[in-house]
């Protein structure tokens, strides 16, 4: 595949950083302190139980990456949310749904400081 063909699992035509996004803990590209063999997000992945966490760095630096490749690790659903847009209520919507399936999901929760 070259860097203009879509990825398998990705639209055609869809963006070229979306094409290039690492597809596992083994492809990500930095902090080797947490995602490394045998450290701690490494550790919660090869285990399948993602504590709570808050993951702070400037946009851009693979945050949302970060957390969906611990959720494809753990065989979890991905459910992302903006604090911008959502409240309470769609966050405990998320909830309501994960007991309701009662399948392992990792909520994001992106810009969490504007959270009301």
């Amino acid at each position: 595949m070259d860097l203009f063909e879509s990825a398998p699992g990705f639209a055609e035509g869809a963006p070229l950083a979306y094409r290039m996004r690492p597809r596992d803990l083994d492809d990500y590209v930095g902090q080797q302190a947490l995602v490394g063999p045998g450290k701690p997000l490494r550790q919660m992945a090869t285990a399948h139980t993602v504590r709570s966490m808050i993951l702070w760095g400037p946009p851009g630096v693979g945050k949302t990456t970060l957390a969906k490749l611990l959720a494809r690790a753990c065989d979890a659903r991905f459910e992302q949310l903006s604090a911008v847009m959502a409240g309470v209520k769609e966050i405990r919507a998320v909830v309501e749904r994960a007991q309701a399936s009662r399948a392992s999901t990792l909520l994001f929760l992106d810009e969490i400081h504007r959270l009301n």
